[in-house]
């Protein structure tokens, strides 16, 4: 007689396994531990073969006896269900790992060997939070246009325009790489080009008036926060490098014999020279005695053998009541190229080589790191000294107009 509901309920354990049998080659295993298992009887190229279709009562009897009809059907074709089932676990398997969650993992590692770890960590939180849920598990070739339209309109629509078109670049570079190593055809993002709103460009707020920045370097050297936050805050607006680069400066790149930070540029990769004035070579013998036994000369008071947040320069702008539209920690790249060239009248190519820009000669050919150091190192003096000037109250030369 074929089982019932109530039958395969109430079967009890015995000392040893025995089956229940439901008809048409399925029938249940009830264990001496009280396991109840389900199982199809078949026979494939004159053979007896077994098929598990689950356990009671995860899989119902109901369930069970559709499985085995299934696996009926698929005998009745010369399709062995055992074989069948291990071929769609190896294509469930083989969609995984090309899927496009797993494949963006992969590209984000190979970023990371260029890339710092924080820049990383911002491009993955990106696609957590908003890519991977929405195409994350999907093999890559099956992804359409319209999906990955849809997942980056999400972030747009939280005002967050900028993030959004930086979220669909990063879906690209994913894309590319599958092409490149073979699991996809096409990059389908370029179908997408325009779809979003545009960002509108803005610029780092900054302070280029000199009676404003000797108000602010006064302000600075007031401040009364952490050793590294404060030396971090004098030394910024005379090295006038980008801020992830400052807070990363390690002790092993600087020379105090040559007075010169060496360091790779994150953007490019390539080695830059900072040459460093009387005035930051004072401030950092100083930390030294503080931070010279770690890796970075500014490191966090949070995390132990990590650098300084990048946010530890803006808050501390906002402890001292400088408002973010009045300055920022990339804004004293702004001021130091336009008093460099407005006031001090210092030649444009010295100032976008000290700057990290591409700079190229007469003939086209790019400057390397040492290019014109001797005429940097007495820039990056005169700097220093106009900033004292600066700080002090002197009288100073107006921007021309």
């Amino acid at each position: 007689m074929p089982l019932t509901d109530t039958a395969t309920r109430t079967a009890k354990p015995k000392a040893k396994p025995y089956k229940m049998f439901d008809g048409n080659g399925l029938f249940m295993i009830v264990t001496p531990t009280g396991g109840k298992w389900w199982r199809v009887k078949y026979r494939f190229d004159a053979k007896e073969k077994l098929l598990s279709v689950g356990t009671y009562p995860d899989t119902t009897l109901k369930q069970a006896r559709e499985q085995r009809d299934a696996a009926r059907a698929l005998v009745a074709q010369g399709i062995d269900p055992s074989a069948q089932r291990v071929s769609e676990k190896a294509t469930r398997h083989e969609s995984a790992a090309n899927s496009f969650e797993a494949i963006a993992r992969e590209w984000v590692l190979i970023v990371g060997k260029t890339k710092t770890p924080e820049y990383t960590q911002r491009i993955l939180r990106r696609m957590e939070n908003d890519i991977f849920p929405a195409i994350g598990s999907k093999p890559i070739v099956d992804i359409k246009p319209a999906e990955v339209l849809k997942a980056v309109r999400k972030i747009e629509s939280r005002g967050t325009f900028e993030t959004a078109h930086r979220a669909l670049g990063e879906c690209g570079r994913v894309f590319r790489y599958a092409v490149s190593s073979q699991r996809a055809e096409r990059d389908v993002t370029a179908d997408l080009r325009g779809a979003l709103q545009p960002v509108k460009p803005t610029h780092f707020a900054a302070m280029t008036e000199p009676k404003a920045v000797g108000e602010l370097l006064r302000a600075i050297y007031d401040y009364q926060g952490s050793p590294p936050v404060a030396a971090a805050l004098k030394i910024a607006p005379q090295v006038f490098v980008r801020p992830g680069e400052l807070r990363r400066m390690e002790w092993e790149h600087i020379n105090f014999d040559t007075k010169e930070w060496r360091y790779l540029v994150t953007k490019t990769q390539t080695e830059h020279i900072v040459p460093l004035s009387k005035q930051v070579i004072e401030i950092l013998k100083e930390l030294k005695r503080l931070t010279g036994h770690g890796h970075y000369v500014f490191p966090s008071q949070r995390a132990g053998g990590r650098p300084m947040s990048d946010n530890a320069i803006l808050a501390a702008f906002r402890r001292m009541g400088i408002g973010k539209d009045e300055m920022s920690g990339h804004g004293f790249r702004a001021v130091a190229r336009t008093i460099l060239d407005e006031v001090l009248g210092v030649r444009p190519d010295l100032i976008e080589h000290q700057l990290a820009h591409a700079v190229k000669d007469a003939n086209g050919r790019a400057y390397n790191r040492t290019s014109h150091l001797p005429e940097r190192k007495k820039m990056m003096q005169q700097w220093a000294d106009y900033l004292d000037t600066l700080r002090i109250g002197a009288e100073v030369v107006a921007i021309r107009a």
